[in-house]
């Protein structure tokens, strides 16, 4: 099939409906059918199963309970360098660099705007004004859990409503705006360092996006953006160290990072293409925070 095709007729599905049924599909307790499905999956992917911590596909009651399947606690070490930032999940880099006007780089030849993919909201995007992006496709062998690139506290979480186009490399490159014109849930946590948004963006069959604050927060899936505030401090607080979960696609997607002007530069290796795991460095602050010394001596 054509690469032109395969576009049109992303075009042309009716891709909630379908996302819907996958949705439905995947949650379905079907005994050995659902064994053989998700062995059919580990074999077409190449699903590293030694890492889970339940190897047996077996174990798994449902496809989803699969899909979002928890790993060892030791096979994704974390960085604890103070001045590091970790990366939020298992993933492939699609594009990262700097905002420039306003503007992120969906792939060569396609830019968007970060006010749209904020859901409309100008005074959020003037907070990453001339900051760093970074976007980070999900593939369907991945990890699909994801956490917190640094410690932060939960400010506010958006809804966006919008299409489910696939987000695979093809995509991006053919179909504009991807990002900001599919459905989205956009997080913004407050750091020491200043603000980072963690936006998870569905795709076509993705059957919900949750976290682990307000779990399922797709489906049900409406025509208007939703938002949530949360306080910065208080018992109703929300706060999470780096590397703690903060959540999970039901099938995969996207997550798209955004920090502001002067806050981080991204480790010298990373490009498109190039594979990321969670808990390794992502990225340095430019300038680490300086640490009091101790007294340590005592009265004579």
């Amino acid at each position: 099939m054509s690469d032109n095709l395969k576009i049109g007729l992303q075009y042309c599905a009716p891709k909630h409906a379908l996302t819907r049924l996958a949705g439905k599909l995947a949650d379905l307790k079907g005994g050995f059918v659902t064994t053989a499905v998700i062995r059919w999956f580990i074999n077409r992917y190449k699903v590293d199963m030694s890492e889970a911590r339940h190897e047996d596909p077996a174990y798994y009651a449902t496809f989803n309970d699969f899909f979002v399947r928890e790993l060892k606690e030791d096979v994704r070490p974390l960085n604890d360098e103070q001045d590091a930032f970790c990366h939020p999940a298992d993933a492939c880099v699609s594009q990262l660099g700097p905002i420039e006007k306003g503007q992120l780089i969906q792939a060569k030849g396609h830019t968007y705007e970060a006010v749209e993919l904020l859901g409309g909201d100008q005074a959020l995007a003037d907070e990453f004004a001339a900051g760093e992006f970074a976007t980070l496709y999900l593939s369907p062998r991945d990890y699909h859990r994801v956490h917190m690139p640094c410690d932060g506290t939960l400010r506010q979480m958006i809804y966006v409503p919008g299409d489910l186009f696939s987000v695979n490399p093809l995509t991006a490159e053919n179909v504009p705006n991807l990002f900001a014109r599919n459905e989205r849930v956009v997080c913004i946590f407050d750091t020491e360092f200043g603000p980072v948004a963690q936006v998870l963006v569905g795709a076509t069959i993705v059957g919900s996006i949750e976290t682990v604050w307000a779990g399922t927060i797709n489906p049900p899936r409406g025509p208007v953006v939703r938002r949530w505030d949360y306080p910065a401090e208080g018992e109703q607080a929300i706060t999470l160290k780096k590397g703690e979960e903060m959540g999970r696609f039901k099938l995969g997607s996207t997550v798209i990072n955004l920090f502001p002007k002067d806050m981080i530069d991204f480790e010298a290796n990373l490009a498109p293409n190039i594979p990321t795991r969670m808990g390794e460095a992502y990225a340095r602050l430019k300038s680490a925070p300086t640490a009091q010394a101790t007294d340590t001596s005592s009265d004579a």
